[in-house]
């Protein structure tokens, strides 16, 4: 049902940016019997005793399996501009965290053409991917105060509900297509949101996005939604084309929960 075809998003390429960092490496994050395939993209350059953004990137249910290597498929392109080799991206020397869910899992345990839920346990991938996150942040040269999440389709629900687990944790969340638990929205009024959609997506409803909007809204926060008239399901496309997407995304710095 999320399958995804491949389809390359169109970026204005800045001239004056700093040498592309290399292909993200390939690692596994262990905890106990536990296993977290995952990628991870670092500067070209790190300068001492500087501290750089990270941006956690979780794939929708296409680029699940155990290849570490599906899930850079919207994320990476070392021959034509995608979001890990935008040249914001590789300016703001950003580390990118890309992990895989397996097959047969789910950043979030619910159904997905239902929008709106109300939150299970924790899934073992995403509790794996915020414990990886909280190692990275230790080991790195990564600004604790600077950690995104963006995640399309089902990881536009993984992204919310992230962010619904670890309120403490992130700078900023951009869901694509994706869903939240309403109720919890208070928990991360705090947080900036960004969240898109398409208003004919037949996969995700976009009422997934709207009602965590107007959840937060209530809880006095400001998100933002942009929506793509009579668009479809991929609304990622057109997401990561926006003008003022990695701006504001690093533009962001977590805040204190009120």
């Amino acid at each position: 049902m999320f399958r995804m075809l491949l389809a390359m998003t169109a970026f204005a390429v800045s001239p004056a940016v700093d040498v592309l960092a290399a292909e993200p490496e390939a690692k596994e994050f262990k905890a106990g019997d536990k296993v977290l395939l995952y990628r991870l993209l670092k500067p070209a350059e790190v300068e001492a005793g500087k501290k750089y953004p990270l941006v956690v990137m979780l794939h929708g249910a296409g680029e699940r399996g155990k290849d570490n290597s599906k899930q850079l498929v919207w994320f990476w392109n070392a021959k034509n501009p995608s979001p890990m080799t935008h040249p914001q991206v590789v300016a703001a020397k950003a580390f990118v965290l890309v992990p895989q869910c397996p097959d047969g899992k789910q950043w979030v345990d619910v159904p997905w053409g239902k929008g709106s839920y109300k939150s299970p346990e924790v899934s073992e991938p995403l509790k794996l991917t915020l414990d990886l996150v909280d190692l990275l942040v230790k080991e790195l040269p990564i600004d604790a105060d600077r950690v995104s999440v963006i995640g399309m389709s089902m990881g536009g629900f993984g992204a919310f509900d992230a962010a619904q687990r670890r309120p403490d944790l992130f700078a900023a969340v951009v869901p694509i297509c994706g869903a939240g638990d309403p109720s919890k929205a208070k928990e991360i009024a705090h947080i900036p949101v960004w969240a898109f959609h398409g208003t004919d997506d037949s996969v995700v409803p976009v009422s997934g996005s709207r009602d965590m909007v107007k959840a937060l809204k209530d809880a006095g926060a400001s998100p933002k939604i942009t929506e793509y008239p009579k668009a479809g399901h991929n609304s990622w496309s057109p997401a990561f084309a926006e003008k003022e997407f990695w701006d504001w995304v690093f533009a962001q710095k977590r805040t204190p929960k009120q």
